[in-house]
């Protein structure tokens, strides 16, 4: 029979269930670096838990939090969940509704809780394994991997895997789907503006129709993106231009992101959207600028550690091989510093909104779920450290 003392009741009563921290997580969203109140909860909520003394808490950097759990002198294994939201405003009615004009629509108030549940059972299982639990902030917006990482926190650690996962209706509930290489997509952040000059509708040609430029470049980019097919795109997801129905716009703007399975392959493609703004600013004279956001490497899953954990998880889960997806993912920054294994968690019970819908809504049990799989990761892994 387990013996608790009065300190670890009174931890236990005042915890938060992990469905309890998802609900005030996403009644109370916060975007990318500007997590605050969520770091605050997060490690309020962990400080609560039995065991919690045992911890090492990292802040090297304004939001978000590491947790350090270490036994012996062996290597460390990095878990690791996002926590901010995005400026969507959400349309589920539910009792744990957004109270902001925000939205976890990506579903990182279900990826925190999973990982918060997954670190209690941690403390209360006492594995003899080092474990790093990383909520990390900004995966949205800025890079925030490569931005925590570069605190230097890490480099007092021996780190020889990372984990993480992503929830999706794309699948149904309980699937693991994932694959060898690349997982998804190298993202760059992108905005064009063209520059021109604004004119009476009645005398175009005292002007410089920045619109004009703008749809000519979408077409030459419509063509350009034929030679690539599935290893790479453009999408944009906001556009700008004009004031009053009577002026001709000298000014356009576009914002969006070039989704490619490398890098490399994406440097190749902006460089040739540059030589056609180029070729516009001599035709038409109307000038651009790019200004270029957070460039995400791809995700890479390391070949040894999907070879086990498919064989392994699937011994529990609907586990399949997904291929590269044209996702953008953070986590990519970490792949690249470390073998890292990544994966998707379907969470559809029949309904299929898909991410950034303000609508996407994972239920409770994904969370369960979620944490079991990794205690499964967790098991596993000392066949191969």
């Amino acid at each position: 029979m387990l013996i608790l003392s009065i300190k670890e009741t009174e931890q236990i009563l005042n915890s938060l269930t992990p469905s309890q921290l998802r609900h005030k997580l996403h009644q109370n969203p916060e975007l990318a670096f500007i997590e605050f109140k969520t770091t605050e909860l997060i490690i309020s909520g962990v400080k609560a838990l039995p065991g919690s003394d045992k911890l090492i808490i990292h802040t090297p950097f304004p939001t978000g939090v590491l947790f350090e759990y270490k036994v012996n002198d062996d290597p460390f294994i990095l878990f690791r969940a996002d926590i901010d939201a995005l400026p969507i405003k959400e349309e589920n009615e539910i009792d744990f509704k957004s109270t902001n004009d925000f939205m976890h629509a990506c579903g990182h108030d279900v990826h925190t809780s999973i990982l918060y549940s997954f670190l209690e059972n941690v403390l209360r299982k006492k594995p003899n394994q080092n474990i790093l639990f990383l909520f990390q902030p900004a995966e949205e917006a800025g890079g925030g991997a490569m931005q925590f990482y570069k605190t230097g926190v890490f480099n007092q650690f021996n780190v020889k895997n990372a984990f993480a996962l992503h929830v999706t209706d794309e699948y149904p509930f309980g699937t693991i789907a994932s694959t060898k290489g690349v997982l998804f997509a190298s993202a760059l952040e992108i905005d064009i503006e063209f520059i021109g000059e604004s004119s009476h509708v009645a005398f175009p040609e005292k002007g410089k129709n920045a619109f004009n430029a703008m749809r000519k470049f979408l077409d030459e980019n419509d063509e350009l993106s034929k030679n690539y097919k599935d290893k790479l795109l453009f999408g944009i997801g906001k556009y700008v231009s004009g004031t009053v129905r009577n002026i001709a716009p000298g000014y356009a703007k576009l914002e969006g992101s070039i989704r490619g399975l490398s890098s490399e392959l994406i440097d190749e493609y902006l460089s040739k959207l540059i030589a056609i703004l180029k070729k516009l600013k001599t035709v038409t004279g109307v000038d651009y600028k790019i200004t270029k956001g957070a460039h995400y490497p791809e995700v890479i899953v390391d070949d040894k550690l999907f070879d086990h954990y498919s064989k392994e998880l699937s011994k529990q889960y609907n586990f399949i091989d997904c291929g590269a997806k044209m996702t953008g993912e953070d986590f990519g920054f970490f792949s690249q510093m470390f073998p890292s294994f990544m994966f998707w968690l379907g969470t559809s019970k029949g309904e299929q909104y898909s991410l950034h819908n303000p609508k996407f809504l994972p239920p409770d049990e994904a969370i369960e779920v979620g944490k079991s799989v990794f205690v499964e990761i967790l098991n596993s892994v000392s066949k191969l450290l």
